[in-house]
């Protein structure tokens, strides 16, 4: 399982402009229920673009069972530079996903921790980034990525407004794994229910039928699943079904 270390967000106490104001307002009014998890993850980069000065693409990355992808974008810029780190292994983005710290490149051309990286951020068009960690939990981690042309894009404003636009997103796929989570459990459940239920018809019409005590029958569906290499449900719904229930080979019964 991945370990969701703790996202350090200290700096969202800085002014912010009216736009960004606005724009989180916005966001803060979204009924999570009536949108799905890439809707508002693409009104939070949407937003990161709109008010947010110079010229910049934003993208949302997502690391789940240690696989990288980009669930929205902006601009191709943004999805280019993500998926060249995604190839390399490392790069800000994922960074900022696994550490929880906020990553900042001023000047790509002279970037010292992902040199090659760096230069091939520069060549494609981005001068400057700033990678947000997503507060969410221990199964996704992930980033807010703001790449801009030139470098040295980013003042202390634009960091506050960056990392307080960073929780709608973590809210937004906190909820989405949270209640995928919950179906899952449920219908596992719900598997786990029909298999018992199976099992003792078939149970019972072993015990009926030999005489046997419960953990007799259920020790004798084990031990035919053991030998014919499957699962005790798939025996014991072949029994209800046909009233087969075959041993070494003919029908038992």
């Amino acid at each position: 399982m991945l370990h969701r270390p703790e996202v350090d967000l200290s700096i969202s106490d800085g002014p912010l402009s009216r736009d960004a104001t606005d724009a989180l307002a916005r966001l803060g009014n979204l009924a999570l229920r009536d949108h799905s998890m890439e809707s508002v993850l693409q009104a939070v980069a949407d937003l990161v673009k709109q008010v947010l000065p110079g010229e910049i693409e934003a993208s949302i990355s997502l690391l789940v069972n240690d696989k990288a992808t980009t669930t929205v974008y902006t601009g191709q810029l943004a999805l280019d530079l993500d998926e060249s780190q995604y190839g390399r292994g490392y790069g800000p983005c994922l960074h900022a996903a696994s550490t929880g710290e906020l990553v900042e490149i001023a000047d790509a051309r002279v970037e010292d921790r992902w040199p090659d990286y760096g230069q091939a951020a520069w060549q494609r068009g981005s001068g400057s980034s700033l990678s947000v960690p997503l507060p969410v939990q221990e199964q996704v981690a992930g980033a807010l990525n703001i790449y801009a042309r030139k470098p040295y894009a980013f003042d202390e404003e634009a960091r506050s407004a960056a990392v307080r636009f960073a929780p709608y997103a973590g809210v937004a796929v906190g909820n989405m794994y949270a209640y995928q989570g919950a179906r899952e459990m449920a219908e596992n459940l719900q598997i786990a229910l029909e298999s018992r239920a199976v099992i003792d018809q078939a149970k019972g019409i072993l015990m009926e039928r030999h005489k046997l005590t419960a953990d007799q029958a259920f020790q004798a569906l084990a031990a035919v699943s053991m030998r014919r290499n499957r699962k005790v449900r798939e025996i014991a719904e072949t029994l209800v079904r046909t009233g087969e229930f075959r041993v070494d080979g003919p029908a038992a019964g």
